[in-house]
């Protein structure tokens, strides 16, 4: 089931719920710059410039103009907050996952509630929200989308076979190149080493198997890591908490503990 209020007249905000288990895939071109805030489930989106992820302690900024494509995961209550230009221009002109506080969190809430407000008071919860925002470093759930054809091929040869991790080495000689060209090439069009990369891209896959239920054991398993130990600190570094805490806060939201 999903259900989906919009406001007929921006900025004001619209609200978006679902308890599926994943949404149907949205590619949308922004008309103007909005947060997308997971307060239940996690959020995946995707654009040219590659992927980014956020579950309920963080929320997506999406600049007006960008073509992008999203997904909810798990039992999810999406919010969306509209941002006209004066207050867009305070956030990056890039899409982004920010860090959310809990002062922004009910803000967002109340911005996107049911219960009606002038447009001078959700002006000021807009302000609480971007001085909150603007104050939060950018957080480190963004996967680059690299462009060279032979990076492209190692990308998609470890994402389908996240359990069995290769070595950079072994697969440059699948894909025809060498592994200091693969390292350099990572480094050039990502910003990341290899490995940086790789346990990105293990950490997002791991957020959205935690949200459908998968327990911590699993998941680490699942997503590469030699042990859960491995997993639970590379998770806590990236996330801010550990995975099992992460799971019962989504599980809790989910049943409207």
């Amino acid at each position: 089931m999903r259900c989906l209020k919009t406001a007929t007249n921006r900025p004001r905000p619209s609200r978006s719920t679902s308890s599926a288990t994943t949404s149907a895939l949205q590619r949308t071109v922004t008309s103007g710059g909005h947060l997308v805030y997971p307060a239940a489930g996690v959020l995946s989106m995707v654009t040219d410039a590659g992927s980014w992820i956020a579950p309920s302690n963080r929320v997506v900024w999406i600049p007006r103009g960008f073509t992008h494509q999203h997904r909810a995961h798990g039992a999810t209550d999406m919010r969306i907050v509209f941002m006209a230009g004066s207050f867009a221009e305070l956030l990056p002109q890039r899409p982004a996952v920010l860090a959310v506080t809990p002062l922004a969190r009910e803000a967002m809430l109340t911005l996107t509630g049911r219960s009606e407000r002038p447009a001078a008071a959700r002006d000021r919860l807009r302000t609480v929200v971007i001085d909150e925002l603007a104050a939060a470093p950018e957080q480190p759930l963004h996967l680059p989308e690299p462009h060279d054809e032979r990076l492209l091929a190692v990308t998609h040869l470890v994402e389908e076979d996240m359990a069995s991790p290769a070595a950079l080495g072994e697969l440059g000689r699948r894909v025809g190149a060498s592994e200091r060209t693969l390292s350099r090439l990572f480094q050039a069009e990502t910003g990341m080493s290899f490995r940086q990369w790789r346990t990105q891209l293990r950490v997002h896959r791991a957020l959205l198997m935690l949200a459908d239920g998968a327990s911590v054991i699993d998941t680490a398993t699942s997503c590469g890591w030699a042990n859960p130990s491995a997993f639970i600190d590379a998770f806590t570094a990236l996330v801010g908490q550990t995975p099992g805490r992460y799971q019962r806060a989504h599980d809790a939201a989910h049943h409207g503990t």
